[in-house]
């Protein structure tokens, strides 16, 4: 076997120095070493990829290069044991099948309307003049669009309390402080209901509780056509042509919930960072928006082309998932000119791919118009990951920034109160800026009138 370059530090300092500064750590790194670097974590080799050419070898060679759930065993604790993180082969990719649906099509436009309000209805309770954290905002939005899609439910006692748990473990998670306790020799133990572990591991009973009631619920009533992922789960078959069973139907709820929220409210949380850091940006998109008229479709709002380059270049810059989900190397492989022994995990290192100077010209900039000059394959933009691990939301998530992004700015004049650089906190997964973007809503905003309108009143 002949590893590539790596350092040679301590695996536990290399986290230390990663988590103070995850971007400034990763350019470092590729900077010394390239785009195929090694990091040893005990007896284990990590392969991080950030060359284009090895990422497509690693998503198309099923062959010698597998996915397995084990790798992932990490997520469990709030994914559950068959979440589809944890599944492998055939059953994985049925299971991908049945989720779908939910994500993408008819079903998908079908919610358009309904993201829009509730942008609205949460937006329109802020208090003008008075500074707000756009994190926590934004969060509740794509917290109760994700309820809705993956449960349907019905019931406000029964939403309401899942939209809390769910709200108090994402806080919970993302705390400074239990971050800090939980990296203690004792942090992770369970001692009670007042430690960190303790209190994530009640959080996670009661949601799992409230879950698997509401399927053996909707296991009475199935309606073949209810539209949302718990009713179509209910009703599902498995590969041998069993019924899922009520604890598989929990846990697969339990990734498309978190994943359908947190990656879109990073995303959207940055998206507001840099379109209200840069006037220019703003200002084109603005003008955009207000093309289309008075309250216009959803389906308009996603054709604009700005507003795509603008949400792919967030998604880009700072993208919400630094990594793929790691692969494990099955049989001996050659990657990118390197031979690597069965055991070696393989993972593409999403950031420095997409910081890439010789992908992304001047890659620390902000700069919209590289995606409406030139399309990208999707091994060098990569935001949501690729191959058999692909996020199940991808699609939903950019159809749900495109739709809050409009609806706010289209409404609100809204300003950042610091205007020092944003910092990016990573906290196991996502990459979210760290103080939550503070803000400030100045008033509502009327539509500037385009020439057409004047025009139009001519007449």
């Amino acid at each position: 076997m002949t590893l590539p370059p790596g350092p040679k530090t301590p695996s536990w300092l290399l986290n230390q120095q990663f988590k103070a500064d995850p971007f400034g750590y990763m350019d470092a790194i590729s900077r010394h070493y390239g785009d195929v670097v090694t990091i040893m974590s005990g007896s284990t080799s990590i392969v991080y990829v950030s060359n284009p050419s090895g990422i497509k070898q690693i998503f198309t060679n099923a062959k010698e290069i597998i996915a397995p759930g084990t790798l992932n065993q990490g997520f469990v604790l709030t994914t559950g044991n068959q979440g589809i993180l944890q599944l492998d082969g055939l059953r994985h990719k049925h299971r991908r099948k049945l989720l779908m649906p939910a994500f993408h099509g008819g079903r998908m436009q079908a919610c358009g309307q309904r993201i829009c309000e509730l942008t609205e209805k949460i937006m329109s309770q802020q208090a003008m003049g008075k500074p707000f954290v756009v994190y926590p905002t934004i969060e509740d939005i794509t917290l109760r669009v994700s309820i809705e899609v993956v449960t349907g439910l019905q019931k406000a006692e029964q939403y309401e309390k899942l939209r809390q748990l769910f709200s108090s473990l994402i806080k919970h998670v993302q705390s400074p402080v239990v971050n800090i306790f939980r990296n203690l020799p004792f942090g992770q133990q369970n001692l009670g209901r007042w430690s960190p572990q303790g209190y994530l591991l009640h959080l996670r009973q009661e949601i799992f509780d409230l879950l698997y009631a509401e399927v053996k619920e909707r296991r009475k009533q199935a309606d073949s056509s209810c539209t949302n992922i718990l009713s179509d789960l209910v009703l599902a078959n498995d590969e041998t042509g069993e019924l899922l069973s009520d604890e598989e139907v929990r846990d697969l709820l339990l990734s498309p919930i978190i994943a359908a929220q947190d990656a879109s409210a990073t995303a959207l949380a940055w998206s507001l960072y840099w379109i209200h850091r840069l006037p220019s940006v703003r200002s084109q998109l603005l003008h955009e928006l207000d093309s289309l008229g008075e309250s216009p479709n959803p389906k308009r709002i996603l054709e604009l082309p700005y507003l795509n380059a603008v949400c792919n270049e967030v998604l880009r810059i700072y993208p919400t998932q630094l990594f793929t989900f790691p692969r494990l190397v099955e049989s001996p492989v050659e990657v990118m000119g390197y031979e690597l022994s069965p055991g070696t995990v393989l993972i593409g290192n999403i950031y420095s791919t997409h910081q890439r100077e010789d992908l992304y010209p001047e890659s620390k900039e902000f700069k919209p118009e590289r995606f409406l000059e030139r399309q990208y394959s999707p091994y060098e933009f990569l935001p949501f990951g690729g191959g058999a691990r692909v996020c199940i939301g991808a699609t939903f998530a950019l159809f749900e920034m495109k739709l809050v992004l409009a609806t706010i700015l289209s409404r609100y004049q809204l300003a950042l109160l610091d205007k020092r650089p944003a910092r990016p906190m990573f906290d196991g997964l996502l990459c979210h800026p760290a103080g939550g973007v503070k803000m400030v809503m100045h008033s509502r905003r009327q539509r500037q009138r385009q020439p057409q309108d004047l025009i139009t009143d001519s007449v």
